[in-house]
């Protein structure tokens, strides 16, 4: 199918691009008034000095917690941290339930592991805990932990099959998809190898439509909560991944015939945000490769979507695969290397085009909801192999719903080699066309999985090569948006990390950059069960901070939790410091008889 065929179905749930521009980008300013700060405005007023946080007094970190809760959390974080105990947890957990029976075993559940990382079963037996946490000064990003239990084989094959075009398994397809962007049985369980992550395995329209109507819920379980929460989504319950896998080849190909443009220009290795190409050499190399001819050429580049710069950087460079130029009509693209032009997408079938239609519909129900709910969605970030695809309809989202106020969140992972482009061409992007940044930093859960699946199949490992150098790129890819947040008091980010030191870094640049939490500009994310003397310390200090918060039915969860508990092992690890701080609050208690203490 060519790619005209695409971008119409594309354009009832898209804008349409503003017209490009490469004059100076202006930036907001906020308006003075009362509440101006300054450097922020003309207007200069004092604000509520920021109270101090300090992650080691437990009597504060602890404040919101029970004393038997504090002694399940010391339990469940030295369990999981017991890789003898770890290795035979699925066993352990069958024998659990055989003799105990269903209802028994789900007691167990609630009161160790199950009452540790999980919130409830339902919407409404969830919301006592998010009231609680709320009074402590800590909100909740929802994400219902459901996960169906299936075997490697019956992943594998629903991978497979949903993966995989009609083309390509009548073998009509094109065999230039690279190797990259083809499902692979390998790796056809998504689930191996993922840190704190659900995976959705495509099995037909009515089970996407269903996970629609979960997320619909949580976005109303969130706004009786309160009126600024979040909910967690993930594209790949909301369609076949087939066009995602597809589209982000698409998107991978274009940048990367860019990036080999700009070596011809002599400008290999700069910065996204660096590079710009030269028009009128552009033009001539791609006449060369006879993609199209020289007239249709310059009229990819005109006055009024280019400007009177003369060059174009990725951003107008993306802009280009947009139903409204004559490229769309074209099935390929160039290869510089081999000079040969090759397909962008195997043709659809007339149900693949409708199951494609079918997500960008559910999407825009999604966030019709939450703005009028007043709860904000977090779209999380998946494989590699997809993430351009989830990006690029993410930032659509944003240009259509972020106008006023950032409602969509995109979620750029920071172990990735090439993340700190991808968060200034973000915040460009959004300069440019004037509508509400909003992101969430990650440092990523798939590290495994794609390490080990870029050795296999043969291409480059995305990956950072260290987990220092993803320290690094993640405190470099902050810096720069905590920066753009100075000048753009509507801009947003989630500092999504269970690290202290990223932590104190953040609150360091923010009293540095004049960025005062009662504006609401940079959030703090950890997980339900994790990390209680970041969160509360934090939330009380009057920071924003969220739980990540799953739930779910048992047995549902059971899954997902058993994953995380084994996949968390390292990170169960590192939790040293944490155990230290619930023994000394423990033994506190005891000392000065507040052992019976209830939450105040």
């Amino acid at each position: 199918m060519a790619l005209r065929r695409v971008l119409p179905v594309l354009r009832p749930y898209i804008p349409r691009f503003a017209p490009l521009s490469t004059a100076p980008a202006v930036r907001e300013q906020p308006a003075a008034g009362p509440g101006a700060l300054p450097g922020r405005g003309s207007a200069k007023a004092v604000r509520a000095p920021v109270p101090a946080v300090d992650f080691g007094n437990t009597q504060e970190a602890y404040r919101s917690r029970r004393t038997w809760e504090l002694a399940r959390s010391l339990l469940v974080l030295r369990l999981c941290a017991w890789p003898a105990l770890l290795a035979r947890h699925e066993q352990l957990l069958y024998v659990a339930r055989k003799l105990l029976g269903q209802r028994l075993f789900n007691k167990l559940m609630k009161m160790t592991f199950y009452g540790h990382f999980v919130a409830g079963e339902d919407q409404e037996s969830i919301q006592p805990l998010l009231r609680h946490n709320r009074a402590f000064g800590v909100g909740a990003i929802l994400d219902y932990g459901v996960e169906e239990d299936l075997s490697p084989e019956e992943a594998e094959h629903k991978e497979m099959e949903s993966c995989t075009s009609a083309a390509e398994r009548d073998g009509s397809g094109t065999n230039k998809r690279d190797k990259q962007y083809q499902a692979h049985r390998a790796f056809g369980d998504r689930r191996s190898g993922v840190i704190s992550a659900r995976t959705y395995f495509y099995a037909n329209e009515a089970k996407c439509d269903s996970h629609m109507e979960t997320f619909l819920r949580c976005i109303e379980a969130s706004g009786r909560v309160s009126d600024d929460g979040f909910i967690a989504i993930k594209l790949t319950a909301l369609g076949r991944p087939q066009f995602l896998l597809q589209f982000s080849e698409v998107l991978t190909k274009w940048r990367r015939f860019f990036h080999q443009m700009a070596a011809e220009q002599g400008q290999a290795g700069l910065a996204a945000m660096d590079t710009k190409l030269e028009v009128a050499a552009l033009q001539e190399s791609v006449a060369k490769m006879g993609i199209t001819s020289k007239a249709e050429i310059e009229d990819w580049f005109t006055a009024e979507t280019l400007g009177v710069s003369g060059t174009v950087d990725l951003l107008d460079w993306g802009s280009l695969i947009d139903s409204r130029t004559k490229l769309s009509k074209h099935l390929v693209v160039p290869n510089a290397q081999t000079g040969q032009l090759e397909p962008l997408l195997s043709r659809f079938t007339e149900e693949e085009e409708l199951q494609m239609t079918r997500m960008l519909q559910r999407m825009d129900v999604l966030a019709k909801k939450a703005t009028e709910v007043g709860v904000r969605l977090m779209v999380d970030a998946e494989q590699t192999y997809f993430q351009p695809a989830i990006s690029r309809l993410t930032l659509e989202m944003q240009r259509k719903f972020n106008v006023e106020k950032p409602l969509i969140f995109n979620t750029y992972q920071c172990y990735l080699k090439d993340a700190y482009d991808n968060v200034t061409l973000g915040v460009e992007l959004a300069r440019r066309e004037c509508w509400c940044f909003g992101a969430k930093l990650v440092r990523g859960a798939y590290l495994a999985q794609e390490r080990a699946r870029a050795a296999e199949i043969g291409y480059e490992d995305p990956i950072n090569p260290t987990y220092e150098a993803t320290n690094a790129m993640y405190h470099r890819c902050l810096d720069y948006v905590l920066e753009e947040l100075k000048h753009n008091a509507k801009a947003k980010v989630m500092v999504a990390s269970h690290n202290e030191d990223t932590v104190r870094f953040t609150l360091r640049r923010m009293e540095e950059l004049c960025l005062h939490p009662a504006d609401h500009q940079v959030y703090f994310g950890q997980l339900l069960g994790m990390c209680d003397q970041i969160s509360f310390p934090l939330g009380q200090a009057g920071y924003p901070v969220y739980k990540y918060v799953p739930y779910g039915p048992v047995m549902e969860v059971l899954p997902y939790l058993s994953r995380r508990a084994l996949e968390n092992s390292s990170l169960m690890k590192g939790a040293r410091r944490e155990r230290q701080l619930l023994w000394l609050e423990l033994l506190r208690r005891l000392r000065t008889g507040n052992l019976f203490r209830r939450p105040a």
